[in-house]
C-alpha cells in the first residue's frame, strides 16, 4: 500500500474489490441505521431509508459477505448499530462467522437526544465486536479514568459500557456532516482492536472520523463513501491531521 490513508469514492459493494484479500486488521462500520429518513446537516446528507428491515439486512449482508475475505485471520469486526437492527445483525454475524466469534456487545452511552413520555429515553448505541479467530485476534484493553473514591486519580480497564459524550453543536471537531461520531470513541476502539501499524477499513466512512483516529494512532486506514461531500470532508480532515511523529 503506497498511501497509508486512502479514501475511495464508491459504494462499499463496489469499492471492496480494490482491497487485497487477507489485508485488513480491523473493520469498523457505522452503516445507515434505516431510520426511515434522510440524514442531513450543513455539510452534507445521505438517504437512510429502506422499505423493510429485511431489505436493509439484505443490503448489509451482501456487502459484509464480500468483505470477510479481505480480513486477516487475526482481524476483528466492530459493527455500530442501534435498537432498530442490533439483534438482526448479531444473528447475521453468528451465521456468517460462528457464535464462538462473538467477543463483546459494547454499549456507547451518551447524553444528548430527546426523550418520550411513552418509553425510557434512548441514550445509547450498540457496537458488536466479533473476531475471525478467537485464539489470535488482537486486543489491548483500553484504560480509562477510574471514578471511585478508592481509585481517585488512577486508571482502570474499560468495561463494555463506553461512557463517551457525543458531539454537541459547539464541539471544535464537528464538521457539519450528519451522524458524526466523536474522535474519542474511535480512538478507544482502534487502539484496543487494531495492532500498531495495522490497517483499519471503514466502508461507510462519512466525515472520516475513523481515518483521522487511525492516523492519530499510527495505523493505516481505508475509507469508502459514495457521497462526494463525505469524501471531500474526509480528505480535508486527513490533510489537517499531522502524523504522530510530526505532532
Amino acid at each position: 500500500m503506497h498511501d497509508p490513508h486512502r479514501v475511495i469514492q464508491h459504494d462499499w459493494i463496489d469499492a471492496i474489490s480494490n482491497i487485497d484479500d487477507a489485508s485488513i486488521d480491523l473493520i469498523y462500520v457505522d452503516p445507515p441505521f434505516n431510520t426511515g429518513k434522510t440524514q442531513s446537516a450543513i455539510a452534507g446528507e445521505y438517504d437512510d431509508a429502506w422499505a423493510t428491515t429485511e431489505e436493509w439486512l439484505g443490503w448489509f449482508r451482501s456487502r459484509l459477505e464480500r468483505t470477510l475475505p479481505k480480513l486477516k485471520p487475526t482481524a476483528s469486526l466492530l459493527i455500530h448499530t442501534d435498537w432498530r437492527t442490533t439483534h438482526h445483525v448479531r444473528l447475521l454475524l453468528d451465521e456468517l462467522l460462528g457464535e464462538d466469534r462473538f467477543v463483546n456487545h459494547l454499549i456507547w452511552k451518551y447524553g444528548l437526544g430527546g426523550s418520550s413520555p411513552r418509553r425510557f429515553a434512548r441514550k445509547h448505541d450498540d457496537i458488536l465486536f466479533y473476531c475471525i479467530d478467537p485464539d489470535t485476534y488482537h486486543f489491548e484493553a483500553p484504560m480509562v479514568p477510574a471514578t471511585s473514591n478508592r481509585m481517585k486519580g488512577q486508571v482502570k480497564k474499560a468495561t463494555d459500557v463506553l461512557d463517551i459524550p457525543t458531539l454537541n453543536n459547539m464541539a471544535s471537531e464537528r464538521v457539519g456532516y450528519p451522524t458524526q461520531k466523536p474522535l474519542a470513541l474511535l480512538q478507544l476502539l482502534i487502539g484496543a482492536c487494531c495492532p500498531p501499524g495495522g490497517t483499519v477499513l471503514d466502508p461507510c466512512c462519512g466525515s472520516g472520523t475513523t481515518l483521522v483516529a487511525a492516523k492519530n494512532l499510527n495505523r493505516h486506514a481505508i475509507g469508502f463513501d459514495q457521497n462526494p461531500d463525505a469524501c471531500e470532508i474526509t480528505m480535508d480532515r486527513l490533510k489537517k491531521t499531522p502524523a504522530p511523529h510530526d505532532a
